[in-house]
């Protein structure tokens, strides 16, 4: 027999950001428990700012009859000259009978002691209470609260509780809160409680008192009148994934709305007034002919036939906030870009001063620069002397709008307020797009620098990072990375693959180690190879198949990973692959190291002979890229299987073993000098 179940925990207003970071597992956690309890049913959770519901349209009303066995130890050991003994009592106590009331069973060819209890499932509103307490406990949003004179603590405060299975309220009590059959409208139809007379009528109340339950719903809205708005007023609205999410999260009656502001404001950097928007506001921006318009759209919460006094009221509250960005923007540019006082701000205890990191990412800047000058030449148009100058302007000027009035205020527009103020005081284009991308890429998937001169100043201070904070000590543990270093590596892969750079690790490690005190380079070394196993999208085998081939060139070490795992990725070859597994289990015994030489005297069979001229065309080719010599030397495979069929490896002669062995271990080498593929597994 089934039942509905409706679960409404009713609150303060929820915190969005909290909540959104923890949503799945707060409906993958009543799954859990639903499992544990054996009363898996499906269901539906759903939120607003002030409840949190769990929907079932059908659970059993209690759990299924079950049978538990316990077998004890063996009869030998359960009875002594007639008598229980002590492990025999011990079991008694366990099942919670006496000795007598013990059967006997069959484990394992020995006769045991045994009983089997007959357990009658619980009734589910008798579990409610257990079952919605641990359900509130794993939730772990962070920061919590205590309200009143209670000492346990939640999110925000409980204020009313519905637990109700078909027409029936179910007994349970949380933070004080007993459960009954009232619930709450939007707050500008009533604030009284309202008395839900039956489940059918639960979401039907709600709608007519301007909640809309469904998250999903309410998105929906939300878009829909975007898309109205967009077409009433020839616009184009910024549709943030996040920011929807979170409006989605703050409103039970969404509704969106257009305002304005003064036009002088968008003398401002665009990314000034959307920050202003988004951040403080949760506004969405308008943009007009590809430029950001004078305009902004706000989803409000209200309920009320005249929207114009919520128009105007968010008009006023964002006014200030552009006329301080405005004003912070023109102090800005009337002060201009200086370093001044970066010798006051400490980066990381051990690594000094910002003005201290800026001279060791000059020092890389520059060597950087000298390994690449060639590309950067042929990119820029500009000879090394010009290069050189202007590296040391974008080094020296990067870190400059950390000083202003601006990035104190917004500081997530570092790097792009030093791009604005160096654009508008002249500075050369290089110099300003170098600012502007030296943090790039800020994540995975997010835009990278656009040049090779702007990869350079970003891996420069990637670089400093890595190499200072392992040169302190502060080496990331487990999950934890505070300053990102995981991300700085992967940012420096995504750069060197995307421009074809020669990237050593081991050799650019060594360039630059003498800026910092001495350590152990190897530990970082390995660092950067567990993050490019990480980093790269293709078979982890293939990956470690190219990484124990030696490379530590990380741009060679992708296009072999790129190379490699299409070929692996092909439907027919891992039928093809026992013949290479073949080769590299023939050469565990041959010394890779030593000299392998072939005595083609010693050939008897044809086999030998083909597949020796055809591993000698192989090696003598020269290929345009990894993908065709990969698919030459698997090509080698009818001849490997005809060498296989018709040669005897560990013949009895010993020179002609040896001479066989260095044939195959030969191939297996010259796979192995760009990847091992005894690591592959298919």
């Amino acid at each position: 027999m089934t039942q509905a179940l409706l679960i409404e925990i009713g609150l303060e207003e929820l915190p969005a950001i909290p909540l959104l970071k923890i949503v799945k597992n707060i409906e993958k956690s009543w799954a859990n428990l639903l499992e544990t309890y054996k009363l898996s049913c499906d269901f539906e959770f759903v939120y607003t700012p002030r409840r949190l519901v769990l929907l079932h349209n059908a659970i059993a009303t209690s759990q299924e009859d079950s049978t538990v066995e316990f077998f004890g130890p063996p009869m030998v050991a359960a009875v002594k000259d007639g008598e229980p003994t002590k492990a025999a009592e011990g079991f008694a106590r366990k099942c919670g009978v006496s000795f007598d009331e013990l059967g006997r069973g069959e484990k394992n060819g020995k006769e045991v002691l045994y009983f089997k209890n007959e357990v009658k499932g619980a009734e589910t509103a008798s579990l409610l209470q257990e079952m919605i307490a641990k359900w509130m406990d794993s939730m772990s949003f962070g920061k919590m609260m205590r309200w009143g004179s209670r000492t346990d603590e939640f999110i925000r405060p409980v204020r009313w509780l519905q637990v109700r299975m078909d027409e029936s309220c179910v007994p349970v009590e949380l933070y004080g809160v007993s459960s009954g059959t009232k619930t709450y409208m939007h707050r500008m139809v009533s604030y009284d409680a309202i008395n839900i007379p039956n489940l059918e009528g639960y979401k039907m109340i709600l709608a007519e008192g301007a909640v809309m339950l469904q998250p999903k719903k309410r998105e929906g809205v939300i878009l829909a009148q975007f898309d109205a708005l967009e077409a009433e007023h020839n616009i184009i609205i910024e549709r943030d994934k996040a920011l929807l999410a979170e409006v989605v999260a703050i409103t039970e009656n969404p509704k969106a709305l257009m305002g304005t502001f003064d036009e002088l404001f968008l003398e401002l950097p665009p990314e000034v007034i959307i920050t202003s928007m988004k951040e403080h506001q949760r506004y969405f921006p308008v943009f007009e002919n590809g430029k950001i318009a004078n305009k902004f759209v706000v989803v409000s919460n209200a309920y009320t036939n005249d929207y114009s006094k919520v128009v105007a009221g968010n008009e006023r509250v964002l006014k200030p906030r552009l006329a301080d960005g405005l004003f912070f923007y023109q102090n800005d540019l009337k002060n201009g870009l200086s370093t001044d006082g970066l010798e006051k701000v400490q980066f990381i205890d051990g690594l000094g001063t910002l003005s201290d990191k800026i001279v060791r990412e000059k020092n890389i800047a520059v060597r950087l620069l000298g390994l690449y000058m060639e590309k950067v030449e042929a990119q820029t148009g500009k000879n090394n002397i010009e290069l050189e100058k202007l590296m040391d302007r974008s080094i020296n000027l990067a870190k400059a709008d950390l000083m202003s009035e601006m990035v104190y205020e917004f500081t997530e527009l570092q790097g792009l307020m030093g791009y604005y103020y160096a654009k508008a005081l002249g500075e050369d284009k290089i110099v300003y797009t170098a600012i502007k991308e030296q943090y790039m890429p800020v994540g995975e998937g997010a835009e990278l620098p656009t040049s090779i001169f702007s990869s350079i100043v970003a891996m420069s201070a990637k670089l400093d990072t890595l190499l200072g904070l392992f040169s302190v000590g502060r080496i990331p543990t487990g999950s934890k990375d505070p300053f990102a270093l995981r991300r700085a590596v992967n940012g420096i892969v995504r750069i060197v693959t995307q421009s074809d750079l020669a990237f050593n690790i081991d050799d650019i490690i060594s360039l630059l180690k003498s800026a910092y005190v001495d350590f152990d380079t190897q530990v970082l070394s390995e660092f950067i190879i567990e993050r490019i196993n990480k980093s790269l999208d293709a078979n982890p085998s293939v990956i470690a198949a190219v990484l124990a081939s030696g490379e530590r060139d990380i741009n060679e070490i992708a296009k072999k990973v790129s190379a490699l795992n299409t070929i692996v990725s092909a439907d027919t070859f891992k039928e093809q692959f026992s013949t290479f597994k073949r080769v590299a289990n023939i050469s565990k015994d041959v010394d890779l190291e030593a000299d392998l030489s072939i005595d083609t005297l010693l050939f008897k069979e044809d086999a030998e002979v083909t597949l020796y001229n055809a591993y000698e065309k192989v090696i003598n080719q020269d290929y345009a890229d990894y993908k065709a010599q990969f698919e030459a030397l698997f090509g080698l495979k009818r001849e490997l299987d005809a060498y296989f069929d018709d040669v005897m490896v560990n013949t009895e002669d010993e020179a002609l073993k040896n001479n066989r062995l260095n044939t195959i271990g030969s191939v297996y080498k010259t796979f192995k000098d760009i990847a091992d593929i005894k690591e592959i597994t298919v």
